[in-house]
């Protein structure tokens, strides 16, 4: 199945979960490109998602219930040792989450595990644009959301919130607009959504 096909079985389902739609998709494109990536690299789903086997097994049928039997056998797996970048950016996330909530949480831990990839942030989470990305932001994680009021590439951004809270400096340039390297903090981050990727690389090889 490609990401995509998981993604339509994920939502598709009869039964609604506790998100709203939004946050429902949202849910459904990281786990259906963790999943497809897991099973194209041969490594667990959790080392894909970052979360580990329960959290997701719970994510799973508060979410989608109708799947909840093909997550549950996830119970028991464990999520291996999060490396330090990875764990100051879920740090940074979880502290600044809207409201706290449980699925703040586990999106904290999502977007984190997933910042490690290295396409677009908006891309490796399955989004189909980076507005969908500055949305999940605003609504999840609000505070450090409306720090981003320049509009930054959101991987970049989301480091630089790190290094200024530990008091380190990324750059020497107090200024953005008179960096050489503008454009690497706030160029254009258009491209095509990994989820729609995986189904042109499907029916490629079928033709």
């Amino acid at each position: 199945m490609t990401a995509q096909d998981i993604y339509r079985w994920l939502t598709g389902g009869a039964a609604n979960g506790s998100c709203d739609g939004f946050d429902a998709h949202i849910v459904a494109a990281i786990v259906s490109l963790g999943l497809a990536e897991a099973q194209a690299e041969k490594k667990p789903i959790v080392e894909a998602v970052g979360l580990s086997g329960g959290s997701l097994a719970s994510l799973i049928r508060e979410t989608f219930p109708h799947a909840a039997t093909m997550f549950d056998r996830l119970a028991e797996d464990a999520l291996a040792n999060v490396p330090e970048d990875e764990a100051c950016l879920r740090d940074l996330l979880w502290r600044h989450a809207t409201d706290g909530s449980d699925l703040q949480n586990r999106l904290a831990q999502m977007i984190a595990r997933r910042s490690m990839r290295p396409n677009h942030l908006w891309q490796d989470l399955g989004l189909r644009n980076r507005r969908e990305l500055s949305w999940l932001m605003a609504r999840h994680f609000e505070p450090l959301a409306s720090r981003n009021s320049q509009d930054m590439k959101w991987k970049k951004f989301l480091y630089r919130a790190i290094c200024r809270d530990e008091g380190y400096r990324l750059c020497s340039v107090p200024v953005c607009s008179d960096c050489d390297d503008f454009a690497v903090c706030f160029g254009d981050e258009s491209g095509e959504s990994l989820l729609a990727r995986s189904k042109r690389a499907v029916e490629t090889r079928l033709h």
